[in-house]
């Protein structure tokens, strides 16, 4: 089913639209908030409150991008905001909890790994709008630049300028921290 025929069924009620929905857009919008987020079990969390917040919310999609899109965008939002909620740690799932000795790179390979991919999940967290929103829809979200302008209703002259400044301040933002 196309997503307008979907939205018309869940906005006249229709649960198995909204379910066939969630089927079909349950994998990338986990992918999103695993990617925000580094943890399995926060990112489900985040996931699930992101289809909720969709179906309370479905009449304010407007018809212009995709469901997907949409949706995409209410998880990146979530996960962000989750991410700006705690204390900044290495998650220990991700360091060593379901590390295989046999199978990969040593722990401290595995650690250092982790901790690089904290550093860039806080300085996105960190950029300002409407920088964090375009970098963290088109790389943690993988949205296309047209999905994204979709999404958030900007042209897409603007979207590929906020994405060209935002990357600048992040790279700017993640060099003085490897300096500090």
């Amino acid at each position: 089913m196309d997503d307008r025929h979907l939205f018309t069924a869940i906005t006249a009620g229709d649960r198995d639209a909204f379910r066939a929905l969630v089927e079909r857009e349950q994998a990338p919008v986990f992918r999103a908030c695993y990617r925000i987020l580094g943890r399995v079990a926060e990112a489900e969390d985040v996931a699930q409150e992101s289809f909720v917040i969709a179906y309370r919310a479905i009449g304010t999609w407007r018809g212009d991008g995709s469901l997907g899109a949409w949706l995409g965008r209410i998880a990146t939002r979530q996960a962000l905001r989750r991410l700006g909620q705690r204390r900044e740690t290495v998650p220990l799932e991700s360091v060593g909890g379901a590390y295989d000795v046999s199978a990969g790179p040593d722990p401290l390979g595995a650690a250092i790994a982790a901790e690089r991919g904290l550093a860039v999940r806080n300085a996105v967290t960190a950029l300002k709008e409407p920088y964090r929103e375009i970098v963290a829809l088109r790389f943690f979200a993988e949205l296309s630049l047209n999905e994204i302008a979709d999404a958030t209703g900007r042209p897409l002259g603007t979207v590929k300028t906020h994405l060209h400044r935002g990357l600048a301040r992040l790279r700017d933002a993640l060099a003085r921290e490897a300096v500090a």
